[in-house]
């Protein structure tokens, strides 16, 4: 597609800001926060990543689409993104084993994409006044219309949205003759995880993100996961509800993410929405027990109360966020559960993390 035919679009902030750019070819008009990430690789798993579910993902990296896609790199059934926003898009990749290029795929999932956006200086202006609502649209005309749609856009501080991406009904993945049986509640939950988990000898049985304890335990899991995902965890009381029953009973419970901040919920520590977040493959991470740095992959909005966690008399900071010291893991002293804030299973990103799917499955073993 030549650069001169390709329609006019924009991004509008909540405050008003203007950013302009090119259509893609798929024309339209999506919401929702606005966000970037730093990942130089993994686009596709980043797009159906569902802890992106209601955001509109800024790239950073200067190409997107220049590799295609591929059918076995992605995390979730579909794209999970609002929109997108980048500076160049190709639309001819390069790939051996490439299945197709980006913008068909797109069509697909009818994902409006721009491109020819500065986003050095989108994301220097997100990074100075915090991740907000916005809008991407090929409909320019009447930006004053746009200002009251999307004022109208619920702020993600207090939206639940685990319900939009969970599945609906139970489903089993991995080996049913394995060793381990682990009962994992969706809300939100990556494919990576459940193969890391499948290849470390478990079984695995998805659960909806409204499920009771009872329902989880009539199975006979050895241990208990909580997945990542979007959106606030204040409003999921439910899934609190189940991580304190777990957690009373001393099984071995591990959290990722939105799971980790469940857990926190449920131990009395609170949450918080940040002003940006942290989105990328090379966030550093100490180990606290170990002394060990790691490079982490993250994707989250919100954090646990680092003050109240230190404050806690049966909860331990295990690791830290070098950039910023926030908590990004902990464990209980008198239970046998852990969680990160970070995503150990990666896709895209480092596996410096991978060894805490270990540590759950030995916890496992102690329990049995």
């Amino acid at each position: 597609m030549k650069y001169t035919t390709r329609k006019k679009a924009l991004v509008l902030l909540a405050d008003g800001t203007v950013f302009y750019g090119k259509s893609v070819g798929i024309e339209g008009t999506v919401t929702g926060e606005i966000c970037f990430n730093t990942g130089m690789t993994g686009y596709q798993e980043i797009f159906t990543d569902p802890s992106y579910y209601g955001q509109l993902m800024v790239a950073t990296n200067a190409h997107i689409g220049n590799y295609g896609v591929n059918k076995e790199e992605v995390e979730s059934e579909g794209i999970k993104i609002s929109g997108l926003i980048c500076r160049n898009f190709s639309f001819e990749h390069s790939r051996v084993d490439s299945d197709g290029n980006l913008k068909d795929w797109f069509e697909k999932h009818n994902l409006v994409a721009i491109s020819d956006v500065d986003t050095r200086a989108l994301v220097s202006y997100i990074r100075e006044n915090g991740a907000m609502n916005a809008i991407i649209t090929t409909e320019t005309d009447n930006v004053e219309e746009l200002k009251k749609q999307l004022a109208d856009i619920p702020n993600m501080e207090g939206l639940e949205l685990a319900s939009q991406v969970s599945t609906k009904e139970p489903y089993f993945v991995g080996d049913e003759n394995a060793t381990f049986k682990i009962a994992a509640l969706d809300i939100g939950i990556k494919k990576n995880i459940l193969r890391n988990l499948a290849k470390r000898d478990a079984y695995i049985k998805v659960y909806p993100y409204n499920s009771k304890f009872e329902d989880l335990e009539s199975w006979g899991p050895d241990g208990y996961f909580i997945s990542n995902g979007p959106g606030d965890p204040e409003p999921l009381t439910e899934a609190q509800e189940l991580a304190k029953e777990i957690i009373k009973r001393d099984l071995p419970l591990f959290g990722i993410c939105l799971g980790h901040q469940v857990i926190a919920l449920a131990n009395g520590i609170s949450t918080y929405k940040m002003h940006n977040g942290h989105r990328g493959i090379n966030h550093p991470v100490k180990n606290l027990v170990t002394g060990k740095g790691e490079i982490t992959s993250q994707n989250h909005g919100f954090a646990i109360n680092r003050e109240e966690t230190e404050a806690h008399g049966d909860v331990e900071i295990t690791h830290v966020h070098l950039n910023d010291n926030t908590v990004a893991g902990i464990k209980m002293k008198s239970k046998n559960v852990f969680s990160v804030q970070y995503h150990p299973e990666a896709s895209p990103g480092p596996h410096d993390s991978e060894y805490l799917f270990d540590q759950f499955i030995e916890n496992i073993k102690s329990a049995k």
